[in-house]
């Protein structure tokens, strides 16, 4: 065993020979390589800085990990813009055009989006069939909440259902059956009138029931909260315009003019078929 006289397990003066057994099998000592005098201040300066060190990646970690989850700003609108509808043959959507082509009876779903890309709506005119007054044998409504046109019958409410967001077609449109003489009213698809109505919107996920002459209030449950309202205005020429919403937000919305982009200046009409399934509660 070749050992340099510095060796550390070497006592000053001695011999390899002489310092063998020097120490006990297994005992280690400890030697100060530059000053045998331990500088404490500095020592403590170390042990500092190491724990800021630690503490330094831990926070900074802890940081990190929140950015990650921080939400990009959010996109949408600042306030409700004022959407001119337009029918579906891309005409502009007008009073007339409305109560000509569409009333209570229609089974057909049209839809139009407001204020958002990814907010669909319904458009429903709610006088009866053949143009008479709405009577017990000729359902309809006239002068609805937030109704406009000739009866006050023209409305729309989000196609976005409050319960757990299905959307049109699941979420439809139900309108009355022709009166048959000799039989009770009832609804074009279904035999159940929740709340007397024999028209209304249904989901078809759930069995959520809205009443569409009465602001899409619950008629059934699981849903608690009532269908959002568009606000519709017309101008002097009887084009109908979408100029903002009432009642809660949209479904999946923090609210309802965030979440997507706005529409633009109009929006078209579209047709859908309904999907119809008789779970009403």
């Amino acid at each position: 065993m070749n050992c340099d006289p510095a060796c550390p397990v070497l006592s000053a003066g001695a011999s390899l020979a002489e310092n063998r057994f020097d120490l006990p099998l297994g005992y280690l000592r400890r030697v100060a390589a530059v000053d045998p005098e331990v500088d404490e201040t500095k020592r403590n300066l170390l042990k500092l800085a190491a724990v800021a060190g630690v503490l330094g990646v831990g926070v900074g970690g802890a940081v990190g990990g929140a950015i990650q989850y921080v939400q990009p700003g959010m996109v949408g609108l600042s306030s409700y813009p004022r959407v001119q509808l337009i029918d579906l043959d891309g005409k502009p959507l007008t009073v007339t055009n409305v109560e000509a082509e569409y009333n209570v009876g229609t089974t057909d779903l049209l839809i139009f989006y407001y204020p958002l890309r990814n907010e669909p709506n319904f458009l429903l005119n709610l006088y009866p069939v053949n143009g008479s007054p709405p009577s017990s044998t000729n359902p309809g409504a006239a002068n609805v909440p937030g109704g406009v046109g000739t009866y006050g019958s023209i409305v729309a409410y989000s196609a976005i259902c409050q319960h757990l967001g299905c959307p049109a077609p699941a979420l439809a449109w139900y309108p009355p059956a022709a009166p048959v003489v000799g039989q009770p009213l009832a609804n074009l698809y279904c035999p159940q009138t929740p709340g007397g109505r024999v028209f209304y919107l249904h989901c078809s996920c759930h069995g959520s029931t809205y009443d569409a002459a009465n602001s899409a209030a619950n008629l059934t449950g699981p849903a608690v909260l009532p269908l959002p309202q568009v606000v519709l205005e017309t101008d002097p020429s009887g084009n109908i315009f979408a100029v903002g919403e009432n009642g809660p937000p949209v479904n999946g919305h923090l609210n309802t003019l965030q979440g997507d982009y706005g529409i633009g200046t109009s929006s078209q009409l579209t047709k859908e078929t309904p999907v119809i399934l008789c779970n009403i509660a």
